[in-house]
């Protein structure tokens, strides 16, 4: 099976502001499609998550294919620290999640744990070629699940604006 990650492209906010749930556009997305379509298989089934930069780059791929909306695929919910500038939040909430990276969660948020546990939910259930519109954590996620990486490892990865990974699944590596 072959999964197709794309990250979303980048979103309308200001630098240096904290967003992950928060649901934000994204700017043109019809022309990261254009760049994307050629490198992705017709016919397969497009998953994406529910928010607004995501989704608008899912439709412009293959706009006569109906999309797949998964909530599993939403980044990781940052809770109190939505649209607030890294700036702004507490030196000591920032150093307690860097101290425990898997499994600190701000306040009112969500610990890359959950955000793994979701990602790799969401793996198992496929069942067939996908094409999936997401975000740079459910794709460090995921990329890291398929290849083994430990956390450390795999939540550093960086995953540009608008960028492809291809993976060639085994039914035994989708599983958690």
């Amino acid at each position: 099976m072959q999964v197709f990650l794309i990250r979303h492209p980048p979103p309308i906010i200001a630098p240096g502001t904290c967003y992950g749930r928060l649901d934000v556009d994204c700017r043109d997305p019809e022309a990261a499609a254009r760049a994307l379509r050629p490198r992705l298989p017709a016919g397969v089934a497009v998953h994406s998550s529910p928010a607004r930069r995501a989704l608008r780059l899912a439709v412009a791929l293959f706009p006569q294919t109906p999309v797949n909306v998964d909530p599993r695929l939403d980044e990781i919910d940052f809770g109190a620290w939505e649209g607030r500038r890294w700036d702004d939040i507490d030196r000591r909430e920032i150093d307690a999640w860097a101290a425990d990276v898997s499994g600190f969660a701000p306040p009112g948020g969500e610990s890359v744990a959950a955000l793994y546990a979701r990602a790799l939910d969401f793996a198992a259930s496929l069942e067939n070629d996908a094409i999936v519109v997401t975000h740079a954590g459910v794709m460090r996620a995921l990329t890291g699940h398929w290849r083994r990486l430990p956390v450390a490892d795999w939540s550093r990865l960086e995953f540009a604006f608008s960028e492809l990974a291809r993976f060639d699944i085994r039914r035994a590596e989708r599983s958690p």
